[in-house]
């Protein structure tokens, strides 16, 4: 098992030794993008080994939208969560001390970015994001990174105003909302994210493409790749900063374990096959950031 302590030595000189009985409860918040009780059941190892490591109740919240996750950070009912880059972006802009960034998702190759993956029917004649123009266009959700930041970004870079390019641009809701709304011809085409590593059939190895294909949501042979952004830095997986010290180091150290201790588990939780939950900075999301602050300016 990896150690921490190097990583958390700065923070953990700030303050002094602190019981985690001083808390009562623990609070998870699990990102929308798919349906709730998906998400109760793929993180239901995670909250039983949380409860275990800190001695009192976890429980978990899945919030309709993103924001619900995000406000609750904000509002300290949540304490602990994995964001994407946006909704940390959002949260920093907001309170830049309500949260401390933690972790993030390692791939198997070692990188620890993403893509924002355009998708359409096969069977559709839309084979690119060209082919895309004048048609119904779904994003994930506003403070989704994959699902609206970058794309939105890097789309109306290249096409111009995005209401003028396609004849509509829709909120699906969350990735899994428009993963199954292009298969069923809600959508012409939308984005939703994974690693690109892997096989297209099966979801790529990690991403809501991989989690939908297993839930049996979406043939991936159905599908078909239009388009595909830069590489996007991995969302960071965070603690409430008020939250007494050894509560954010135990909880910190058994995700990182997670993958040594409970591959099953890891599995649900990074959405596929991943390498590990490695350590991450605030550092690595000033570019989002910025972007960030730049969309809520315009």
């Amino acid at each position: 098992m990896k150690t921490l302590t190097a990583v958390l030595a700065a923070a953990t000189a700030l303050a002094g030794p602190v019981s985690a009985q001083e808390i009562t409860q623990f609070n998870i918040g699990i990102l929308g993008g798919e349906n709730a009780q998906d998400r109760l059941t793929s993180s239901e190892c995670l909250r039983a080994k949380v409860e275990e490591t800190l001695g009192v109740p976890v429980k978990v919240f899945t919030p309709a939208d993103y924001d619900g996750v995000i406000q609750g950070l904000l509002g300290g009912t949540l304490d602990y969560a994995w964001l994407g880059a946006s909704g940390y972006a959002k949260i920093h802009l907001t309170d830049p001390n309500a949260v401390e960034v933690r972790l993030t998702k390692q791939n198997l190759d070692g990188s620890t970015g993403y893509y924002s993956i355009g998708v359409a029917r096969a069977d559709s004649g839309i084979a690119s994001m060209d082919d895309a123009k004048g048609k119904v266009f779904a994003f994930a959700d506003p403070n989704s990174t994959s699902g609206y930041l970058v794309p939105g970004a890097e789309l109306r870079d290249a096409y111009g105003p995005l209401e003028e390019y396609f004849s509509e641009v829709r909120m699906s809701g969350g990735h899994e909302q428009t993963l199954v709304g292009v298969q069923n011809g809600d959508f012409d085409a939308g984005v939703s994210w994974a690693d690109g590593q892997g096989n297209w059939e099966d979801g790529y190895n990690s991403g809501a493409f991989r989690k939908a294909a297993d839930a049996g949501l979406i043939d991936m042979n159905e599908l078909v790749e239009i388009w595909r952004s830069k590489l996007i830095p991995e969302g960071p997986m965070v603690v409430r900063a008020a939250l007494p010290e050894e509560v954010k180091e135990k909880v910190t150290q058994l995700t990182a374990d997670l993958w040594e201790t409970d591959k099953d588990c890891a599995y649900n939780v990074a959405a596929g096959e991943a390498k590990d939950f490695v350590p991450v900075t605030h550092a690595d999301y000033e570019g989002v950031i910025s972007a960030r602050k730049l969309q809520e300016g315009q």
